[in-house]
């Protein structure tokens, strides 16, 4: 039996039910700002009171909940990940998150600026990162990330073709996610 990501995680995102029942997705990335092929990544998230979750987390103070905070820096490493081995395996997931410290909150109209650092790799499949994320330049998570990239295809005959339509929405969702500046221009 294969198990068949759900949509949302072949887009780069996590797709969660609703209360209402309905599917909600969680892409905690808005925009990749500076990449470093096999080695680094940034990006950045803004956080909009527009958030559904807030409501609820916290009604009179609202924050990004810290298991978001953690969703962030693991989108982050999945797509530098995918970027550096060209989507080759392109199911990416977190493994294990170690040494994860929370020291601050993102607030409504603030910026989570992610960084995310390859470590080691192994021939299972598992590469450590490093990530942190800020907010005007403060620290407010940081932990290391073991992720973990399979392919459908080891796993199933019909997963060569699960795993190439990922692939390509995959490709399709980095393209809007990263659009680097051209040589000599501001990246302000």
């Amino acid at each position: 039996m294969v198990h068949v990501p759900s949509l949302g995680k072949a887009r780069g995102g996590v797709t969660s039910k609703h209360r209402f029942g309905f599917a909600v997705q969680f892409t905690l990335i808005d925009r990749i700002v500076e990449l470093e092929e096999n080695r680094r990544l940034v990006a950045v998230k803004g956080l909009s009171l527009a958030e559904d979750y807030l409501e609820y987390h916290f009604p009179r103070f609202p924050v990004m909940p810290g298991v978001l905070m953690l969703e962030a820096l693991s989108q982050a490493s999945m797509w530098l990940i995918l970027k550096s081995t060209d989507f080759a395996c392109p199911l990416v997931t977190l493994e294990e998150a170690r040494n994860i410290k929370y020291a601050g909150f993102v607030s409504p109209g603030g910026v989570l600026r992610v960084q995310v650092e390859l470590g080691n790799r192994s021939e299972d499949g598992r590469t450590t990162v490093r990530a942190r994320g800020t907010v005007d330049d403060a620290l407010v998570v940081s932990g290391r990330l073991v992720m973990r990239e399979r392919s459908l295809a080891d796993e199933s005959p019909d997963g060569a073709v699960l795993d190439a339509r990922m692939r390509s929405s995959l490709r399709d969702r980095f393209e809007l996610l990263y659009r680097p500046a051209p040589v000599g221009s501001s990246t302000a």
